[in-house]
């Protein structure tokens, strides 16, 4: 099922396609024959995915994208000090192929025009012309992730005609830039730039540099990230030669681009982008590859002046109902239920910025999962900031999800995604809101309990004589105690005992939810636990003769009936085998309610 990634670069793919203006370059005969039209988008994540549309699989000369790698190599093989002392970083303003050196500086103004590239490939270590080539062919090659071929058709072609380019070379020597034969040089920059790739190969090579130079699939070091850092920074400012403030303003990636038709831009830590099409612009880029990285800028929102402010997965935790079941508590027949089919509801924990990056990262996993679901729960408390695509990103996937019988539901007490309890049909693809994790678990294990729980539920209402704890009472003792039972009351949200407050008697849940809540020195509350029908509270106190430690609070109108402490008491003289009977009752609840505590621990969240 496609993506909204997918869909986004399908829309950016069908609005560039008719734009058929530009012209092939001319002056290399071999990529004068190309097809002009050939058009493909490649976009591959930090952690080695790869999205892409059109003809990304079509081979083409990487030409001059080849001199960001050619000169992360130099630095590697000759360090940063020689290297600067024969090549500068600063923009020219000029044409790639002007015949000129920096008036003061008498050097390449920068590596990215073709004096300053041939100036990198004479600076490759090798003992011979062909194994400098193959090192240069190797290095594309790991950030790639696959051998990268040469094409020796584009190779003769631009040898025959590369005279300007060796008018660079001996004018470089004459400087002393070139120590060795120039030929040598320029041969050297015409094998590497006639080195075959396609769209998603520089994709790869992008996100290998966006990934601090190692390769996110084959793990593989191609530059050391200190190099990466001084790359990524030249190919900012010069990548796209005399165009790049526009670039820079509207795009806002380091980018490369080539007379080959390629384009290639890196967006660190997050991705890289890769576009083929070989009809190019005055400034030698490719018309179709620039409007499609704006647009992509654009609807991605990726501009490097607006990025997460750490690239990392927006991941933080995931795991399932049946691992870690909230603190609501379960009948037996219901914990076996969650149990059994708890792996079909998931809860992800998000973090951070969620910008494109790491929102397309925690779209791609829960997508993707190979097991079905019948719920899911994004929980985005720690989310700090949100961008337009990746809300639209979340709500394409729910909208999925919904089209699969997932019911999808939010954590975000801060509507930092948009929505509201009130603003979602909480039956629809929009799902629901939650304004804690605790309600959205109970919310998922009802799903999985009306569809999995084979059995009686746990009661939404009941009487005082089927409440547990009384159960087993024979009519007389059951009279006993229903002489000194009181019949209680309260809205939700009232407060029914607080922490510090003395025994207040034993309270039997009949109808509502009560949770027992911790409120730390901070002044915030953590809920323990939520009680519903059939279960009790204040047992603890009364027969520990101590004082509450837990807040209770009605989460719904509840009804409870209340033994108080005097009548609990007076049982021992007047009744003492009914009293052993409750006792007997209350420990085996205790029991029962300590083991699901214990396995609500799985994945503690305070906040719950």
């Amino acid at each position: 099922m496609p993506t909204v990634v997918d869909q986004i670069l399908q829309h950016v793919f069908d609005s560039c396609r008719d734009n058929t203006s530009g012209a092939v370059a001319d002056y290399i005969p071999e990529l004068a024959a190309v097809t002009p039209d050939g058009f493909g988008i490649a976009l591959a994540t930090s952690d080695g995915y790869v999205y892409e549309v059109g003809d990304t699989s079509v081979p083409f000369t990487i030409q001059s994208i080849s001199k960001p790698f050619t000169y992360g190599l130099a630095l590697a093989d000759r360090g940063e000090a020689a290297v600067a002392a024969k090549i500068d970083i600063e923009p020219s303003g000029e044409p790639f192929n002007e015949i000129s050196l920096d008036p003061i500086t008498e050097r390449p103004r920068n590596p990215m025009i073709n004096a300053g590239a041939i100036t990198s490939a004479s600076l490759i270590a090798g003992r011979s012309g062909e194994e400098r080539f193959e090192r240069i062919r190797s290095a594309y090659s790991r950030y790639a992730g696959r051998r990268l071929s040469f094409n020796p058709d584009v190779y003769s072609s631009e040898a025959r005609t590369g005279n300007r380019n060796r008018a660079i070379g001996y004018m470089l020597r004459s400087f002393d830039i070139i120590t060795g034969d120039p030929d040598d040089a320029v041969d050297l920059y015409f094998r590497q730039c006639s080195i075959d790739v396609t769209a998603t190969d520089l994709a790869m090579m992008a996100a290998t540099m966006a990934n601090n130079g190692l390769n996110p699939r084959t793990h593989e070091r191609a530059l050391a990230p200190a190099l990466v850092e001084r790359v990524l920074s030249v190919m900012t400012t010069c990548g796209m030669y005399d165009g790049a403030g526009d670039w820079v303003a509207r795009v806002g990636m380091p980018a490369k681009s080539g007379v080959g038709g390629g384009i290639l831009a890196v967006l660190p830590g997050q991705m890289g982008i890769a576009v083929y099409s070989p009809r190019l612009d005055q400034h030698g880029n490719s018309v179709r590859g620039v409007d499609a990285c704006r647009e992509l800028s654009k609807k991605l929102e990726l501009h490097f002046l607006h990025v997460t402010r750490a690239a990392r997965s927006a991941i933080r935790g995931r795991y399932t109902i049946a691992e870690t079941p909230s603190r609501r508590r379960r009948s037996e027949i219901e914990q076996a239920a969650i149990a059994e089919f708890g792996h079909r509801a998931r809860i992800y924990e998000l973090h951070g910025d969620l910008l494109f990056s790491g929102a397309e990262t925690a779209v791609r996993e829960i997508g993707n999962l190979d097991e079905d679901l019948d719920a899911l729960v994004i929980d985005v408390r720690g989310v700090d900031e949100v961008s337009d695509i990746a809300r639209a990103m979340f709500d394409s996937l729910r909208t999925q999800l919904a089209d699969r019988g997932c019911r999808a539901s939010l954590v975000d007490p801060r509507a930092v995604m948009g929505k509201t309890a009130s603003s979602v049909n909480p039956k629809g693809a929009d799902g629901r809101v939650f304004g804690d994790l605790g309600s959205a678990m109970q919310w998922a294990e009802e799903i999985l309990l009306d569809r999995y729980c084979v059995g009686p539920r746990q009661p939404e209402v009941i009487l005082p004589q089927d409440h547990p704890v009384l159960s087993g009472l024979d009519p007389q003792r059951y009279a006993q105690v229903a002489e000194v039972l009181s019949m209680r009351s309260y809205a939700r949200g009232d407060v029914i005992v607080r922490t510090g407050d003395p025994a207040a008697g034993l309270f039997l849940i009949l109808a509502g939810q009560v949770s027992s809540t911790f409120t730390a020195p901070g002044g915030s509350r953590h809920r323990i636990s939520t009680l519903s029908p059939g279960m009790s509270f204040g047992e603890m106190p009364l027969l520990a003769k101590t004082h509450f430690i837990l807040d209770f609070r009605a989460d719904t109108p509840l009804s409870v009936a209340v033994i108080e402490v005097a009548d609990f008491d007076a049982l021992t003289a007047d009744a003492p085998e009914v009293k052993l009977d409750l006792l007997t009752n209350l420990a085996t609840g205790a029991y029962m309610q300590m083991n699901t505590a214990i396995k609500s621990l799985g994945q503690f969240d305070p906040e719950r």
